[in-house]
């Protein structure tokens, strides 16, 4: 039996280690896992809606370690997450994605001796100006087991040095709590609270600080939703500093003049997986909801100047517009008429990511039994 430490730190990291949480824990002869919720991202409300949606158990460790620069936050996280791992005395450590909680524990674990594997690894933006980026390029550094979602993942590391053997194209565990949770979410009646119809709205999610502590990339896209909602209601669930920066920016009496942009509080997994699935398309800066997109075959257009993600672009559905308004409208407006690839979905993104990285990592225990 291996111990591992399954760790989270945002909310997108919850739906990556979600099915292999229990996956491993229906596997007691193999795996005994530790769930460590380091708190870099905690809203009580929001993480408690995540972890039900997607029946996680509550965290064995809750770190709580809250907001603050890269540099306290991850500090923070590497020094409690120590402590953890001096307790429990794991043989491995399991991180996800790219935020700072992966970066930081991966390199407590380094330094440790303890084995790290990295879920989604070998995703470069190449621009280093994203932390995201720096975050993916230590945590590859220092990995022994690196599982990949796409081709480009596997071009990268190999182009960074990093030994075949230590390489695996697994798929996407994302997309796994995603198939595996659609048929739950389309009994979500979101659709009906906010009084919208199928194929008859679009959805919005911005988060990046490049995107909303800056006024100006902000103002281009707002820009660009005041004219898209002219066609269609704009549903956005409002990150709570993106919010803040409309009052700060002076933008509070334009939104409120834009009747058919609507606000909403931050949402749950399954609430949101039922708008995402009926939109008439995505505009977002976020990683995951390029990948969802692309799996449900719904249109997406990325409000950034590159992506992680290549194949939501070369196969799937999503589209780089960056933060220029006019190319924002030109795009949305080729959607609507109906002139938009129909995309399809990239290999091995089929619902079995978790099943095939715990089958590896049961086969090194027999290797190593």
């Amino acid at each position: 039996m291996i111990r591992i430490l399954n760790v989270v730190g945002a909310r997108p990291n919850f739906m990556k280690v979600a099915p292999i949480q229990r996956l491993m824990a229906v596997d007691s002869n193999n795996f005994d896992p530790i769930l460590i919720h380091t708190g870099q991202h905690y809203d009580e409300r929001m993480s408690q809606f995540f972890f039900n949606d997607l029946g996680l158990p509550e965290p064995d460790v809750f770190l709580g370690v809250g907001s603050g620069s890269h540099a306290e936050q991850t500090a923070r996280i590497m020094i409690e997450f120590e402590k953890v791992c001096l307790q429990y005395k794991p043989d491995l450590v399991l991180v996800v994605g790219d935020v700072n909680s992966t970066a930081a524990c991966s390199l407590v674990a380094g330094k440790l001796w303890i084995p790290v594997a990295h879920v989604e690894a070998g995703l470069r933006s190449f621009d280093r100006k994203m932390p995201e980026e720096l975050n993916r390029l230590v945590t590859d550094a220092l990995s022994d087991f690196l599982f990949v979602t796409e081709s480009s993942g596997e071009e990268n590391l190999r182009r960074e040095g990093i030994d075949d053997s230590k390489i695996y194209m697994v798929g996407n565990c994302m997309i796994d709590s995603l198939a595996g949770f659609l048929e739950k979410a389309e009994q979500s009646a979101i659709m009906q609270q906010l009084g919208i119809r199928d194929g008859e709205f679009v959805l919005v999610t911005l988060h990046r600080p490049s995107n909303v502590d800056e006024p100006e990339p902000f103002q281009r896209i707002f820009s660009a939703l005041a004219e898209i909602q002219k066609h269609l209601p704009v549903i956005f669930p409002i990150h709570p500093r993106t919010r803040k920066n409309i009052a700060g920016f002076g933008l509070e009496n334009d939104v409120k003049n834009l009747k058919n942009l609507h606000l909403t509080e931050p949402l749950g997994y399954l609430d949101f997986i039922k708008l995402q699935r009926h939109c008439k398309f995505v505009l977002t800066d976020s990683g995951g909801l390029q990948e969802e997109s692309t799996w449900m075959g719904i249109p997406c257009l990325t409000v950034r100047e590159n992506t992680e993600r290549p194949v939501t672009v070369t196969l799937g559905t999503n589209e780089i517009v960056g933060t220029d308004s006019a190319k924002i409208i030109d795009a949305a407006n080729r959607i609507l008429s109906g002139n938009w690839k129909k995309g399809e979905i990239p290999p091995l993104w089929d619902g079995h990511a978790a099943e095939r990285i715990v089958k590896i990592f049961k086969n090194k225990i027999k290797d190593e039994g």
